[in-house]
């Protein structure tokens, strides 16, 4: 139980520094200053590889060890990640519901600040129109065409091309420790409901497709 708890008072840490660090790489995003921004972003990436490594910490604990205390942590859920749910809401992953279920109102009110700010993708779509590359709300084709021609000619984009490829390993890694906490609360209790009266895995599963930047991963079908 000890263990249980320290790993994930660990990730909360990890998760409050990714909201800081993520938070300011949205403003220089819009204050022009990309070599800052991806110095950031590193940081950001090397934060996400330590929260995969450390889910081994806690698969060294027994289905059968777990099993022992789980109750004792009912009804505290992984829904109750107040920094989690920030970290999605600055990616874009933006959910009322989520405010909802927020247990205290000063942490209603974090996530309804958050809501209502500007995301990481829109500060880089600010970034690109500050370099001729319209990135015009509702128009997918025009926007499609900026992203074509900022990965084209990435001599003349330079700055704005690594800085996409850094904002796109940052929601490559944030997918890939959703798919390996996923892979360990199976390992754990199977197809069992979780602690919050989700359906557990099974819930997990259906955030897998979650993406912070369609729009860079579909460009790679343009390219």
């Amino acid at each position: 139980e000890l263990l249980f708890i320290i790993v994930h008072q660990a990730f909360e840490l990890w998760f409050r520094e990714m909201v800081f660090e993520l938070e300011t790489v949205r403003n220089l995003m819009y204050a022009q200053d990309t070599h800052r921004a991806r110095h950031l972003l590193h940081r950001v990436h090397t934060i996400e590889r330590l929260l995969i490594e450390q889910i081994e910490v806690l698969e060294t604990m027994s289905p059968q060890d777990f099993m022992d205390f789980r109750t004792n942590l009912e009804p505290a859920s992984g829904f109750q990640s107040v920094q989690f749910r920030e970290i999605e809401f600055l990616g874009g992953l933006k959910e009322q519901a989520f405010i909802r279920r927020a247990e205290t109102e000063e942490e209603r009110e974090r996530l309804r600040r958050r809501f209502d700010e500007p995301t990481l993708w829109e500060a880089f779509c600010h970034l690109m129109e500050s370099q001729g590359l319209p990135m015009p709300a509702g128009d997918a084709e025009a926007r499609r065409t900026s992203l074509a021609k900022m990965a084209q000619d990435r001599d003349a984009f330079a700055d704005l091309w690594y800085l996409s490829e850094d904002l796109l390993v940052h929601d490559e890694l944030f997918s890939l420790w959703r798919q390996r906490h996923i892979l360990m609360v199976e390992r754990q209790i199977g197809s069992k409901s979780g602690t919050g009266g989700s359906s557990g895995a099974s819930y997990l599963r259906t955030t897998l497709d979650k993406k912070f930047f369609p729009e860079l991963w579909e460009l790679r079908s343009h390219l």
